[in-house]
């Protein structure tokens, strides 16, 4: 049988009867499958395997514990042979061709009438895949497909409705990581790839927007500091509208919804109003960014514990010692006055910062120095956000910190070991 005989299609067994001959394992997975689509299943053997008899001591299917034969194939819509030998396997596809019944027969793939494919289920969209009779061939096809499916690389978005009403709305907020596409979770791609429209932020993925397809419509609502275009009030309405229309709305920001990203507020918003949302966490700036700097917010014998403020009003609550780091966001327009904030609080002048400027980008740039020096640098630099400003000890690890930085024991396997540079570093 070559595979230009083949006429894909999907049959529909709910409530009909089906015949399985044999009862080993290879019968077992295909009763499993006859069994999942709704078929009245009758399996016929002398012996079955354990995964069998527990199928038919559940009363999920009929097991005749005899050989087969002739008459089994009255009245069927389908038939499956495994038993293992060819001789009857052949027989069976025999008897049921002369019925017009479409038979698998297991023995024999090139006489075979039907061919199994090989499937996965990825939410509503079943894979079926035939390779030209070969089955691991046809399980590698599937396991890719499937993979592509479920990481958004291949499309899952519905364009016809199912059923007779429309399909209700949802939104979807997820958290799109520090910029990076490869940073997004798999989870969120998929949502993204699903989207009818996606609500943007400025910040996140953006290159991602570009493999939508191009009847999703992308409203952009981004921020930058000190000016919101579109308040917040605003973008919890376009949420829950457009969800109301029946469409799939992903709310794509950049890091993470609930970490300093009002996304319990637009959750909090979509269920008040009986619109079913979704929260997909995302790879927060304030822990992933520094890590691009190679720069840890906790560290073993420099610091157990972290906090991340977004302004120097809040640097009067945090712990100001060098072994507590601060991670302060949109930080950058009042970086002179939380560093006087710290330094009033006692921590020392000598205290490492660093800032990391475009975080995992092309344009990533870092910036070191000491709490007493990095204002003035970060003016002479022309500093800008988007950028992460971390301070304490741990700054020490960077492979970006100057050499006189590394005085203290700070490695627990090389203490003091020389790193080198990759980008521009404003020292003192």
């Amino acid at each position: 049988m070559a595979i230009q005989d083949i006429y894909p299609t999907a049959l529909r067994l709910l409530g009909r009867p089906v015949l399985v001959v044999g009862a080993g394992p290879v019968a077992a997975r295909r009763t499993k499958g006859l069994l999942d689509a709704g078929a009245r299943v009758t399996v016929v053997a002398p012996v079955a395997c354990p995964a069998l008899t527990e199928l038919a001591d559940a009363g999920l299917l009929n097991w005749e514990p005899r050989p087969y034969r002739p008459a089994d194939v009255d009245g069927v819509w389908f038939v499956q042979t495994a038993t293992g030998d060819a001789a009857v396997d052949a027989r069976v596809s025999a008897d049921a061709e002369a019925q017009r019944i479409w038979c698998v027969n297991a023995s024999d793939h090139e006489a075979s009438a039907a061919w199994t494919p090989a499937v996965a289920v990825v939410d509503d969209v079943k894979i079926a895949v035939n390779a030209g009779g070969d089955p691991r061939r046809a399980m590698a096809l599937r396991d890719a497909v499937a993979t592509a499916l479920a990481t958004g690389d291949l499309p899952l978005r519905r364009h016809r409705l199912s059923g007779t009403g429309a399909t209700p709305g949802s939104v979807a907020l997820v958290g799109g990581g520090p910029g990076d596409t490869g940073l997004i979770t798999v989870r969120g791609r998929r949502l993204l790839g699903q989207a009818d429209v996606v609500v943007a932020d400025r910040l996140g993925p953006r290159e991602l927007l570009a493999e939508l397809a191009p009847d999703v419509r992308v409203v952009e609502v981004g921020k930058t500091p000190g000016h919101h275009p579109v308040p917040q009030s605003e973008i919890n309405r376009i949420l829950v509208e457009e969800a109301l229309q029946g469409h799939r709305v992903v709310r794509l920001k950049g890091g993470d919804p609930y970490v300093l990203g009002r996304g319990g507020e637009e959750a909090e918003f979509c269920r008040q109003h009986g619109v079913e949302v979704e929260v997909v966490s995302g790879v927060t700036s304030a822990i992933s960014v520094p890590a691009a700097a190679g720069i840890p917010v906790t560290h073993r014998g420099l610091a157990k514990g972290f906090s991340v403020v977004t302004g120097h009003e809040e640097l009067a609550e945090v712990p100001a010692r060098a072994d507590h780091t601060v991670i302060l966001l949109m930080g950058v327009g009042q970086l002179r006055d939380s560093a006087a904030s710290l330094a009033r609080a006692g921590l020392p002048l000598q205290t490492p910062v660093g800032i990391v400027e475009n975080g995992y980008l092309p344009n990533q740039r870092v910036t070191i120095g000491t709490l007493g020096t990095i204002a003035d640098q970060a003016e002479a630099a022309g500093v800008a956000n988007p950028a992460v400003i971390v301070i304490g000890d741990v700054v020490r690890v960077s492979p970006f910190a100057p050499s006189h930085f590394k005085t203290a024991d700070y490695s627990t396997t090389s203490p003091n070991a020389p790193r080198t540079t990759k980008t521009r570093v404003l020292t003192p």
